[in-house]
Order: structure tokens, then C-alpha cells, then sequence
């Protein structure tokens, strides 16, 4: 019995009229039925491979993952930008208007949010769960094609798993593209994540996941990436672009590396720790802060002002170094008006190092500002006396030659 199953050529036992072109959510949903059917044995289930050829498939049904050892595969993440495409007015002269590749257009006519959602309560939890190189498309946000607003969800791992991976997916006009609780072992790599609400979501806990070599941005209203509860998660090499709320949020994560990205920002809080989060690196990322270029997008923002910091570190025994910190905003836009910009606020917590981070900027900053709470914290060759604030006598300072 064959494990490789193709949406185009699968028949619905008793439905023939669904078909990938019709519900491709109902299809997959078949085969999954088809698979654990096939593979009752308990000593053996080695899984199952679906895939799904380049083309349009409209999904309507939410797909329910329930098997461990599945792998949904296509053959082109198609990403295109749609945000260009709603704000350009005529596209009647363009090659093409929409996503490709192996596309699937969220439309959710069943009334649930999302189009993946994989969850199994019992034991072993999910383990092995592999989406790769295939296009979730949300369409469109409503009522405002600017709003990253409009309730879809492209993958919801709602119960804990291991060793699941996500790759070379795009993701595109989603409220929410990838959320995955309580993992294990995650690896997410080499995604192109762009244009929606969230992109990554990683919540409730986890451990010993990685988030790397992807292409990343997110809207105004939420986080490129964000992650709460981890232990030892690792973000590196990330390309992650402007609009989003934060570009890395963390919320109480401990021993973890943001390392190596690119980040380019257009509001403050690119780099943003809430909670309590202990001895996690940050360190030889490239950080570019500039104001809103683009007309259409002008009008947004994130709520934060300029003394929020490009970084806010809250936790104990963090290390901050060895970054890059471009900031190049107009001093017409600068928030609020008259204030120097902070490009590292250390807002709470206890023996954290700030040590050899290079600021370039276009007017005065404050590289490094202390809060009032803080203490013990070690501040290196990150700024001129006259670039460093303290409002605690709690700390020592060392100012860069």
C-alpha cells in the first residue's frame, strides 16, 4: 500500500464531487482518515507523505493533524508580495497578480480560523510532524487591506509535540501564520513569512527549538517572531523586515540566543524582553532603525515613542553584545518631539552586561539608559559618558575610548 498520496488524483469515499479543486481542506482531511486506517497497527506506522503539485487549491475545511510521522509537501512556497499589489491600484499590465507555487487560498467557509490545526491529546504527544514548501494564502484583510486583520490562522500546533519541522513554506496576508504551543525540538527554517498580522508565534513553553535562515516581517499590529516560556531556543540568521510590532519579542525565556540576524525596523522595540527573562545572548545582530518610507503605511505605527529603546532588556544575567546599532530617523519624527532617542533601555532585572555594541546614528542618542529598578549592571564600551543615562547608583560603567 503506498504512503505517498497526491490531492490531485485522491477520491473522497463517498463524495465524489470534492475534489483538491473544490475543498482541498476536505481532501487532506480524507487522507488522514485513510492513513490512520491503514496504519492501525501500533508496532508500525511509519507515516505518510501528502502532496500537493503546483496550483490553486481552495481550502474551506480546516485540516485536523492528528498522526505523527506526516509530512504535507508541495513543490514552490510561491510567496508574492500582496501588500505591494493592494496599494498599487492597476495591476491589469502585470505578469502576475497572485501567489503560485503550491498554493492553498484560506477561506475557511466551515467558520473556523484556521487551515492547519494539529492536536492529540494522550500519549506519546505528536512527534515528527513536517510542513514543507507550499503556500498559505490568507487572500486578503477586511475590511482594510491594510489592517492585517482578518482572523485566519495558517498553522495552529495546539497541543505539545517533538521534533516537528516547517520549512521553505510562505506564508502571506494570514493574521496569524505559524503558532506552535509546547514544542519540542522545533526547527523552523528557511520560510518566507511576510504581510501578516503575526508570523511566528511560539507559546506556552518549550525547549531546544531553533528559528533560523528565515525571511521574516510582520505587520504593525504583531511580532515577526515571538516566544514565551522557552528554554534554550536559538534565533539565527534571520532576515527580518520593517512594519512589525517587534521584530524578536521575548516573554519570560531563559537561556536563549538571538544571534546573527539582520533586522530592519521602522518603529521602536525591535528587540523587546518582557517578564523575567534570565542569561540569554544577544549578540552580533545588525539592527536598522529608519521611519515609515511609504506612503500607504505612513499613518501606522506601533504605540511606542523613541525612549522605548531599538532594545528593552527586562530579566537578570543577560548579555547584550557585540551588535550594530543603524539609526537613521528624521528629527521631525522623532517621538516625543524634542527627546533623545534610547537605543538600549535596560527596564528591569539584575547583573545584565551590555558590552562592545557600536551605535551609528544621525543625531544624539542615548545608547545605553538604566532604569530606576535595575541593578548591578555592567555597562562596556558601548557608549560615550555623554551617550549613557543611569537612574540607579546600581551599576558599573566603562565608557568606549
Amino acid at each position: 500500500m503506498s504512503t505517498v498520496y497526491d490531492v490531485t488524483t485522491w477520491t473522497v469515499p463517498g463524495n465524489p464531487a470534492v475534489t483538491c479543486w473544490t475543498d482541498v481542506g476536505a481532501v487532506i482531511n480524507s487522507i488522514i482518515a485513510a492513513v490512520k486506517a491503514g496504519q492501525p497497527d501500533q508496532n508500525s506506522k511509519p507515516g505518510a507523505v501528502i502532496y500537493l503539485p503546483p496550483g490553486d487549491y481552495p481550502l474551506k475545511t480546516r485540516v485536523e493533524v492528528d498522526v505523527s510521522y506526516l509530512t504535507i509537501k508541495g513543490s514552490g512556497h510561491g510567496f508574492t508580495s500582496s501588500s505591494i499589489r493592494y496599494n498599487s491600484g492597476d495591476t491589469s499590465s502585470w505578469w502576475e497578480i497572485w501567489p503560485g507555487g503550491s498554493r492553498i487560498r484560506v477561506q475557511n467557509t466551515d467558520g473556523r480560523a484556521e487551515a492547519f490545526r494539529v492536536a492529540r491529546t494522550g500519549n506519546p504527544r505528536l512527534s515528527s510532524v513536517v510542513f514543507e514548501n507550499f503556500c498559505l494564502d490568507g487572500v486578503g484583510f477586511t475590511p482594510d487591506q491594510n489592517s492585517y486583520r482578518n482572523g485566519k490562522v495558517g498553522i495552529l500546533v495546539d497541543t505539545a509535540n517533538d521534533a516537528f519541522r516547517i520549512e521553505r513554506m510562505g506564508f502571506v496576508y494570514l493574521e496569524r501564520a505559524l503558532v506552535v504551543r509546547d514544542a519540542d525540538a522545533l526547527s523552523v527554517s528557511d520560510n518566507f513569512i511576510a504581510e501578516c498580522g503575526n508570523c511566528v508565534e511560539l507559546i506556552g513553553s518549550g525547549q531546544a527549538s531553533k528559528v533560523t535562515d528565515n525571511l521574516i516581517g510582520a505587520g504593525y499590529v504583531g511580532y515577526s517572531l515571538f516566544a514565551e516560556g522557552h528554554e534554550g531556543l536559538l534565533v539565527t540568521a534571520n532576515n527580518i523586515f520593517p512594519r512589525g510590532k517587534s521584530a524578536i519579542q521575548f516573554r519570560n525565556t531563559n537561556r536563549s540566543s538571538i544571534t546573527a540576524n539582520r533586522l530592519h525596523g521602522f518603529y521602536p522595540g525591535m528587540i523587546t524582553f518582557e517578564g523575567l527573562n534570565k542569561e540569554n545572548l544577544v549578540s552580533g545582530n545588525h539592527l536598522r532603525r529608519e521611519a515609515e518610507p511609504w506612503g500607504p503605511m505612513q499613518p501606522y505605527g506601533n504605540g511606542r515613542d523613541d525612549l522605548f529603546g531599538v532594545i528593552q532588556l527586562r530579566g537578570d544575567n543577560n548579555l547584550v553584545t557585540g551588535n550594530l546599532i543603524a539609526w537613521y530617523v528624521d528629527p521631525a519624527k522623532i517621538t516625543p518631539a524634542g527627546a533623545t532617542p534610547t537605543m538600549i533601555l535596560v527596564a528591569s532585572g539584575a547583573s545584565n552586561v551590555i558590552a562592545t555594541n557600536h551605535v551609528v546614528a544621525n543625531v544624539g542618542v542615548k545608547t545605553v539608559v538604566l532604569d530606576a529598578t535595575t541593578t548591578g549592571t555592567r555597562v562596556l564600551d558601548s557608549g560615550t559618558a555623554a551617550q549613557f543615562q543611569a537612574y540607579t547608583g546600581s551599576y558599573a560603567f566603562r565608557a568606549t575610548p
